[in-house]
């Protein structure tokens, strides 16, 4: 009997690590930036940032970029569905496409230049990590009125002189 019962514990417990496993995979949320920006000398080329890319997920519009702008979205999982209607030049005919890209698992905030990717360079060209900028810093706060333009936390030298 008490075989049977640690059999049962034993398989509950690698059940509950399997399930973990699985929808640490399946779960992984990213939050990705979309950048219509000029990837510039790229192996001695220039990839132009189109006129308007406009982005849909899950059926909504997300945004519309113009040149040199970002927009973000998240996602669930490894896998990340977009359409993007693309007009390269003002007042030029769109063109649609459907994009499905693979993410990274140790990545959580990941940048895609949509001209670097839309000209089907490497990965390395097109994604990047988003590290965001540090905050800055707080000075150190000073002693009340020290260094105040009036001169009011100033020492004046009047220490035991009476003004009468």
């Amino acid at each position: 009997m008490k075989g049977k019962k640690l059999l049962i514990r034993l398989a509950a417990v690698a059940l509950c690590i399997a399930l973990g496993a699985v929808m640490m995979v399946i779960g992984r949320g990213h939050t990705i930036y979309l950048d219509n920006k000029t990837l510039e000398d790229y192996q001695g080329q220039t990839y132009k940032a189109a006129h308007r890319i406009v982005i849909t997920v899950d059926g909504e519009e997300l945004t519309k970029l113009g040149p040199r702008e970002r927009g973000m979205s998240l996602c669930i999982g490894q896998t990340f569905r977009m359409t993007l209607e693309i007009t390269q030049e003002k007042g030029g005919q769109p063109e649609t496409r459907e994009i499905t890209m693979k993410l990274p698992y140790n990545l959580d905030g990941i940048i895609v230049n949509l001209p670097a990717y839309l000209a089907g360079l490497p990965e390395e060209a097109w994604m990047s990590e988003f590290i965001p900028a540090p905050e800055p810093e707080e000075p150190d706060e000073e002693e009340p009125g020290a260094g105040d333009e009036f001169g009011i936390g100033e020492d004046l030298g009047l220490e035991g002189d009476v003004i009468a």
